[in-house]
């Protein structure tokens, strides 16, 4: 291997090997315009829903960075809402504290936890220098009904203090749901303010889909600033003689569609996040020590990467909830 083609880092630091690294999607950017397009028209709330495991809590953490970086006066938090028998108040902004990063967020009773919550968000923007702030709440269908009012609660608290406090709403299909039920049962109050928009979020659907996020391997460069894209940093020989992923981007969907026939799933194909990122780094660890100059992943490589996605047991894991969702409704 020449001096050019030397690491730059220990492999083991690399965010293929950490799995710490997030790839842009189509789905990803119809959220991140469904944000732009709330912002813009003041739209205060929105719902996202899609079947687990398709990629929205990486969306999340994707759109937070994208958002440091294209609209960095705006603050934004990740709440992950959390499953539990009793929906009481004082846990339930012990969780929202400790998202905005507030230390001891147990500590205090209920009221004064819900003061310093506004207080800290109030902080946040003000040291932004934006009275606006985002809050992406994971797992939204776990909320109940008086946390819904709880949230409506603090962005009226925010709003009378000349701040606009977003809310994006994200959760399994059965989030949809509950807004058809509020709609049905008058509830408009929570609707209006926190379900007004709402995106049906997707995995990957077709090749074009496929070309644009492997098009992320050759384009996301780590170091930040070098040369070395992720596929380079594994393939540097094959890279620097022509060879890209999207290149077998039609193989790979060729692969996934014969799969997914010979487990008779049924459904149309869509691709989750989490098989496919699986899929792409099983074909990069496996063709390091193959790679030289016009080296291609074989056919039987990317069939044993897409055998090995757990495509096939992610989405009989969907069918199953969504099944249970169905006897619920």
């Amino acid at each position: 291997m020449g001096t050019r083609n030397v690491r730059p880092i220990d492999p083991d630091m690399h965010p293929i090997a950490t799995g710490n690294y997030r790839i842009a999607t189509p789905a990803i950017q119809a959220f991140f315009e469904l944000v732009i397009r709330c912002l813009r028209y003041r739209t205060t709330g929105a719902l996202i829903y899609g079947p687990p495991r398709i990629g929205k809590t990486r969306a999340i953490e994707y759109l937070r960075l994208l958002m440091a970086e294209t609209h960095p006066k705006i603050t934004t938090y990740h709440v992950q809402a959390e499953h539990k028998p009793r929906h009481a108040e004082g846990p339930f902004f012990t969780n929202l504290l400790d998202a905005v990063g507030y230390p001891d967020p147990d500590r205090g009773s209920n009221q004064s936890k819900r003061i310093r919550l506004i207080n800290k968000i109030k902080e946040a923007c003000s040291r932004n220098g934006s009275g606006i702030a985002i809050m992406f709440v994971d797992e939204a269908q776990r909320l109940a009904e008086n946390e819904y009012e709880w949230l409506r609660d603090v962005q009226d608290h925010l709003d009378r203090m000349q701040i606009k406090l977003f809310m994006f709403l994200v959760g399994q299909q059965e989030l949809y749901s509950i807004k058809v039920n509020m709609q049905r049962a008058g509830r408009t109050q929570i609707v209006a303010r926190l379900m007004v928009d709402e995106l049906a979020f997707f995995g990957i659907r077709n090749v074009q889909d496929v070309s644009s996020c492997l098009s992320g391997y050759g384009e996301t460069a780590f170091p930040q600033g070098t040369d070395w894209t992720f596929t380079r940093f594994y393939l540097p020989q094959a890279t620097d003689s022509g060879y890209a992923l999207l290149l077998d981007a039609q193989i790979l969907w060729d692969e996934f569609a014969a799969l997914h026939n010979k487990a008779s799933l049924g459904s149309k194909l869509e691709i989750p996040m989490e098989s496919f990122t699986r899929m792409v780094e099983i074909v990069l660890k496996e063709s390091e020590l193959q790679d030289r100059p016009g080296f291609r992943p074989s056919v039987e490589m990317w069939r044993h990467a897409v055998r090995n996605s757990g495509y096939v047991q992610a989405r009989v894991a969907t069918a199953r909830i969504l099944t249970e969702l169905a006897k619920l409704t």
